[in-house]
């Protein structure tokens, strides 16, 4: 203990160590300084903006993601963190190839079985409404209450762009409507 002792009394005394005073310096990604560097760095933060995520599928993470009609609508299910850890759960590259989406987003069946619940809800279909485009609006919900369990009235989720695609797929039609916000009640 003593031999400790001696060293430490050898260290001059105007030598004042601080805790971390050997470690590097934090760099800044700014610098602003530089009118070039200020600029480099603001296009890292609102690169993401920038883009216009309609002209292609870069922000597409799970490969199966098409380019839709609102940059809103443009997000994969990489994106969204609930879907996410679900499915790298799965370790499946999209949520779409998920078994619980397939049976119950996808199979006309369990879709038709559904459709009686919401008739019973809802009251009657209109004519004009084609079986496609019922099939694909409850599978939508459906998806929704599997993910999120239950939105309710103004509260809202933007679906990604590979569950609408693939759903779309599988129930074509003429027309869609795609993401709105918020609905006009009568």
């Amino acid at each position: 203990m003593d031999d400790i002792c001696s060293d430490f009394e050898e260290i001059p005394e105007n030598l004042h160590i601080q805790p971390y005073m050997f470690e590097p310096p934090v760099r800044s990604n700014r610098n602003v300084n530089t009118q070039e560097s200020s600029e480099e760095s603001e296009d890292e933060i609102c690169n993401d903006e920038k883009i216009d995520r309609r002209r292609n599928t870069i922000w597409c993470e799970c490969g199966i993601c098409e380019v839709m009609e609102t940059r809103t609508e443009c997000i994969c299910c990489a994106e969204i963190p609930v879907i996410d850890e679900l499915r790298e759960s799965s370790d499946l590259e999209c949520i779409t190839q998920h078994r619980t989406f397939i049976d119950n987003c996808l199979n006309a069946r369990v879709l038709e079985v559904s459709l009686y619940d919401f008739i019973q809800r809802e009251g009657p279909l209109d004519d004009n409404e084609t079986t496609n485009e019922t099939y694909r609006h409850i599978a939508y919900r459906r998806f929704v209450l599997w993910i999120w369990h239950r939105l309710g009235r103004r509260n809202r989720k933007v679906l990604p762009a590979c569950v609408v695609t693939t759903i779309r797929r599988t129930f074509p039609s003429e027309d869609y409507t795609g993401f709105q916000a918020h609905c006009i009640e009568p």
